[in-house]
Formats: C-alpha cells, structure tokens, sequence
C-alpha cells in the first residue's frame, strides 16, 4: 500500500470540491489532494445527458480564478438578448481546463481520478484505483474535505423507483440524441416522467428537433414555480431587472402573508414563472428558465397529473392517483432523478472534517469558495460555522421561505465583516455584488433601487419570523 501526506484531502472533483480547492489554493499554501471516481473533472456533468446547460449565467458559476465562457449574450433562441448559459460540453471542458491550467500546475496539488474513495479515520484517508485496486492511504495534516455530500442525482445514474414491465421502453435522457443509431427505438409519442429542470430540457429538446407537442405526455406530480433567467443577469446594463429584482423579492418577503401568497407576489414582480398559469404549483427547486423556454413548454397539453408512477405495463401507467391507459409502443423517458437529494443538514466545520454544503442558495460554487475563504482566514469552527450557516435547498414553497430566512441571515453576517465584503466583492461568483459595487453614486435611479433594498430587506427579516411561524 502506498503512503501519501497532505493538507486537504478532498473527495470529489466536481464544481464543489474544485470550487473550494481553488480558493483554498490562492488564499494558503496548503497541499491539497483531490481523489474522483471519475475519469475527468467535473463530477455529475460527466454523466449528464448531451443536451443539458447550466439553469444561470455561466458567470456565477465555476471557480473564482478562471472565467467560464466569454460574457457573451446569445444572439438567437429562446435566451436571446441575455448572457451565455455553458452546455454540458463546455463545463467538463471548462474543468479539465482548471484542473491542467490552474491547480497541477500549482505543484500543491495532487489529483487522482478512477479512484474510490474508502473511508477516512483518525486522521487517515484511503482510496483504491478503480482499474489497478492498488490501495494508496493518505495521513492528512488538516482536514477531509467531503465534496460528495450534497450531490446531484441524475437520470443516467439513478435507479427509478418505479416497476417497468417487460417489453416496455424506458430510457434517460441521454438516450435521446442516439436514437438515430437504432431502428428499434425510433418512437412516433414519447412520454416524460418527472417534473423538474430535466424533464424540461427534454421537452423542450424535443420540440427543437422537431417532435410534435401532440406527440407528447408529460406526467407531472407536482407543477413547478420557475426563477425568471431575466432577473439572474450579471451585466450592468440589467441593474434594473437584477438588483432591483432583488428589490422587489425582498418586498414580497415583507408583505406576504403566506407561503402561496409569497409566490403569486414574486409572480406579480415578474420573479416567478409558472408553465400553465391555470395550475397552481407546490415545487419549487430554483429551476431557472426564460419565458421564451416557458412559451416552447406551454405547447405541450397532454399533461397527466395523478401523482407520481408505481409502475409501468405495455398499456397503460399505474399513478398514485389511479391507472392510466396509454399506447403500446411509446418511448418513456425517465426524468425522476431529484436534482438534490435530501439530506440532513450538518456543521459544514468538524473536527478534522469539512462538510461542503450550501451557505447561499442556489449557488454551490459561491458557497464553496465562501467556505475554503472562511477556513483559510478563520479562527476556530465556532467562527466558522457562524460566518457559514447551512442554507437548507427547498423541496417545496414552504422550503422556499427557510432558504430564504437563511440566505439573508448569511447575509447579514458577512455585511458586518469587512474582509469577507471586499472578498465577496473581488469574487467573480458573487455577481450581483460587482454589479452594486460598480453603481454610480451619481445615478439617482440605481441609488434609489439600492435603498430601496436595504430598507425592504429590514422588512424581509422582520416579516420572515412571522411567514415561518404560520408554516410551523
């Protein structure tokens, strides 16, 4: 067995654990070591389905010292007029560029891919090669880094929950751009399981490439508020539609009476898009679409609703609502795979251990580079866990209102620190503070909309208390 020493052993080399290696990397001269099952960086987007693209601006996401794509706006399509949105492609790309550019060449890191991960005890670390089995073990000076607790499920990797009788066709998503190669799967109706961002790419996939909106089902558990892209943008130019959005969500905050009553104002604001306006959403998992994406779903009107798939037969799907009959022959696609699985929130500082998880939601790569920040310049793990609370990822419209209680109690934690101000503000993940930070003081219109967002954010925390009392 080999033997090893280092600072940081970090498991995972998705956007989690890159995105706090990176920062760790320029704030200390820590040796790092990174071990991943997979054969490239990038975690989850390595198994992903070839049409998928980041849901936000390709600004806010990736690692702080490497831009991700050019700050370009899209030209044509349905996100025509704002900024890029990386495809699968590019983000892999993107981290084997981190990973060949910006940490090896560093000389403090060491990265082992096609490794498992076995387990981790009193300050010693082990991984075997997937294609050797040559264990290696590692003594860490420091800390574990576990950058796998709060990953994504996906559909090429999950197992559906679901029973599928024989003769039935199921596929993932990633399925669908190679069915040109088989004659035996060329499908005149198609039927999408699950509701989420993945069931709306494929949807909206299929329309592209020329599938009729008749031709497809669309079963729907639960339909879905939507975050409106407009309101995501990172440039200058989009002060009014981002900051003051922030604005008026916060304003919505202050004034809503109920959970409901909080989306249908976010509606109202132009923060919030749902798909069918006729339906009434319960989901809510900061999907991201523009209403240009919302216009190419809305063509699909064969929507079951009747709860979730007990299993599948040749003619007909079992719902938690009752049976229904369906055509034999039609190419199911399973979008069941939760994005974000839950899990019990845990100190993100342990002894010996780092647990990475999210400190402002929706955004893993800020919140890991906020954490290797905090543990570079930091004292003890009180500290630390104080300036990094445990932002919970909302299941639902209820869950919306404690993410938001603790966003803006990070918030308000960071806003007191001087450091942490100026490192949010040079941090190229922390777009909307670039943006605020670049505001003309000269500029009536921006400088009321600033105020106008600390005062409501004042009302936002004094209202949220309440907001939760009533869901408790």
């Amino acid at each position: 067995m080999a033997n090893i020493e280092t600072d940081y052993l970090i498991v995972g080399s998705g956007a989690s654990g890159l995105a706090f290696a990176d920062t760790l990397l320029q704030e200390t001269d820590a040796h790092i070591t990174i071990v991943d099952r997979h054969a490239k960086p990038g975690g989850h987007w390595n198994d992903a389905y070839p049409f998928v693209a980041l849901h936000q601006p390709s600004a806010f996401y990736g690692v702080n010292s490497l831009d991700l794509g050019s700050n370009r706006k899209d030209t044509i399509g349905v996100n025509q007029g704002l900024y890029e949105l990386a495809s699968g492609a590019e983000v892999t790309g993107y981290y084997d560029k981190v990973m060949q550019q910006k940490l090896l060449p560093s000389g403090r890191v060491s990265y082992h891919p096609m490794c498992n991960y076995l387990g981790f005890a009193e300050g010693v670390g082990r991984f075997e090669s997937i294609l050797s089995g040559a264990q290696t073990q590692v003594t860490v000076r420091k800390r574990l880094v576990d950058a796998v607790y709060f990953g994504p499920k996906i559909p090429s990797t999950h197992t559906p929950k679901f029973s599928v009788a024989q003769g039935v066709k199921l596929v993932t998503p990633n399925t669908l751009a190679q069915l040109w190669q088989s004659k035996d799967l060329r499908p005149k109706r198609y039927c999408i399981l699950g509701a989420g961002k993945t069931a709306m790419d494929v949807g909206i996939w299929l329309l592209n490439c020329g599938a009729p909106p008749e031709s497809i089902t669309w079963v729907m558990p639960r339909d879905s508020w939507l975050v409106n892209r407009l309101c995501t943008q990172p440039g200058n130019e989009f002060f009014n539609e981002s900051i003051g959005g922030q604005a008026a969500q916060m304003h919505c905050l202050a004034t809503a009476t109920s959970a409901n009553d909080l989306f249908l104002r976010l509606e109202a604001a132009d923060q919030m898009l749902r798909i069918y306006p006729e339906h009434t959403p319960s989901m809510f998992h900061f999907a991201t679409m523009s209403k240009g994406e919302v216009a190419v779903l809305r063509r699909i009107t064969n929507v079951v609703r009747q709860g979730r798939v007990q299993s599948i037969a040749p003619d007909a799907m079992v719902m938690d609502g009752g049976r229904v009959p369906m055509e034999p022959g039609i190419l199911y696609i399973d979008c069941t795979a939760s994005g974000v699985e839950p899990r019990p929130m845990q100190p993100i500082f342990q002894p010996g251990k780092i647990v990475l998880q999210l400190v402002r939601a929706p955004l893993p790569s800020f919140s890991c580079a906020m954490i290797a920040y905090v543990e570079a310049h930091y004292g003890d793990d009180t500290q630390k866990n104080t300036l990094c609370g445990n932002v919970p990822f909302p299941e639902n419209i209820t869950g919306y209102v404690h993410t938001m209680a603790a966003n803006m109690m990070n918030q308000m934690q960071w806003s007191q620190d001087k450091t942490l101000r100026d490192w949010m503000r040079a941090s190229r993940l922390d777009g909307f503070g670039k943006v605020m930070a670049s505001a003309d003081r000269n500029d009536t219109e921006k400088m009321a909309i600033l105020d106008k967002l600390r005062s409501q954010s004042i009302a936002a925390m004094a209202n949220v208390p309440k907001l939760l009392a009533k869901l408790a």
